[in-house]
């Protein structure tokens, strides 16, 4: 009987090791949720320490965002240059190190150019490992042969619930920004050490040092990830995933918000209408594979802009609580699994030398949807209003769920 391709592949890993990378790349989608929440969630003691205005507070946060985008485009090249492994080492390390310098420039000695120095490799740390660890979290799931991305990526949900989690506890106990910040920093350095110990080297990304096959330089395999671009199939994988990660990117930013000003509830009706849509994601990616397993992607990732699309439309037209819950709800299992099944679509190729490059070209569109996308809708919110901004996204999800045939199985029957 003759093997199929997935078959050939899946065989030259134990279950062991493949458990043990898939466990490893949970954890490196922990480690930088983690590090993100305990940013954010002690921006406003930042804030004090600094005597920073809300303006100030922006133009610090604007400094992260723009390293983050670097780290975004320069991944590719750091994963030719360097493999997986230390690249993700370095990645973490550098985001380590920047919330140490947050930490010291935010508390113990006030210092803002010493802030912004924080952020910038923070922001670049973390823009980095997001390509990497989508890379390797792909190339995990095709090995073992069911759809895990979704799952991965809830995990990094689960890394930004336990920082806010301890951020919140040392607020409470009136531990130091700086105290708090250097200790997450120390679990996060030493976290992904010991975590990618787990991840396989791998020829295709230049970091085997055993194989048989001549290296290719790496200049060269830079160039070849670049080429990637130019493929309308992987553009159109990422118009889906620039729709999806619109609608949570977005989300974060100005649902609460939206509830507030939009239909006039009060803070605390947003703070919990907020709460649900990030349940409501979180159970989408870590109940969705099977779903995908069963059904396909296509007909999942139609189903969900669908649903989507009409959780927005009952949101931004609700005229009663329930309707705001509800359209909420479906607006966050509509936009749950689009980023992590792009993932999984551009991966899925016969050719593993390039598999990585297009994980990291969707990627990077997906990332930049996250950023760019909340100052976009601010900037229509001021002239139009948050709830008719918000029809923006509701069209990218329309227009996500016309691409979705892009991210057909290439071979549906292994």
């Amino acid at each position: 009987m003759t093997e199929t391709p997935r078959e050939t592949t899946r065989m030259r890993h134990s279950t062991r090791e493949l458990v043990g990378w898939r466990n490893a790349i949970f954890t490196v989608f922990f480690l930088s949720g983690l590090s993100l929440a305990s940013w954010v969630a002690r921006i406003p003691a930042i804030r004090d320490d600094t005597s920073l205005n809300t303006q100030g507070v922006g133009l610090v946060i604007l400094s992260g965002s723009i390293a983050s985008v670097v780290g975004l485009i320069a991944a590719p090249g750091i994963l030719a240059r360097f493999g997986a492994r230390s690249g993700m080492i370095g990645a973490l390390v550098t985001v380590s190190t920047g919330l140490v310098l947050v930490g010291l420039g935010g508390s113990v000695m006030p210092s803002i150019p010493l802030l912004v120095i924080g952020l910038a490799l923070f922001g670049f740390g973390n823009g980095a490992v997001d390509v990497m660890m989508n890379v390797e979290g792909a190339e995990a799931e095709r090995e073992i042969g069911r759809t895990l991305m979704p799952l991965m990526h809830a995990f990094f949900s689960f890394g930004t619930v336990a920082g806010a989690g301890l951020a919140a506890a040392a607020s409470a106990l009136s531990i130091s920004v700086a105290v708090h910040l250097v200790v997450v920093a120390v679990l996060i350095a030493v976290g992904v050490v010991v975590a990618v110990r787990f991840v396989p080297l791998r020829e295709e990304l230049g970091d085997d040092p055993h194989t048989e096959t001549p290296r290719v330089p790496w200049r060269d395999r830079l160039r070849e990830s670049l080429s990637v671009w130019g493929e309308l199939r992987l553009i159109l994988i990422g118009v889906v995933v620039l729709g999806m990660s619109f609608a949570e990117g977005s989300a974060n930013d100005w649902l609460a918000l939206a509830v507030v000003d939009g239909h006039g509830y009060d803070e605390t009706i947003g703070a919990a209408v907020f709460t649900v849509f990030t349940v409501a994601m979180t159970a989408g990616r870590v109940l969705g594979g099977p779903f995908i397993d069963r059904f396909g992607r296509v007909p999942m990732l139609r189903i969900l802009a669908a649903t989507g699309v009409a959780g927005l439309a009952l949101f931004i037209y609700a005229t009663e609580p329930w309707m705001l819950v509800v359209g909420t709800v479906l607006w966050g299992i509509g936009g749950a699994l689009g980023f992590p099944v792009g993932m999984s679509a551009a991966a899925d190729v016969p050719d593993r030398r390039t598999a990585a490059a297009r994980v990291s070209a969707v990627a990077i569109i997906g990332y930049c949807a996250f950023l760019a996308g909340p100052p976009f809708l601010g900037f229509l919110g001021q002239q139009f209003g948050i709830l008719n901004a918000l029809l923006v996204i509701l069209l990218l999800m329309v227009i996500a769920g016309l691409a979705a045939p892009a991210a057909r199985e290439s071979r549906r029957g292994a």
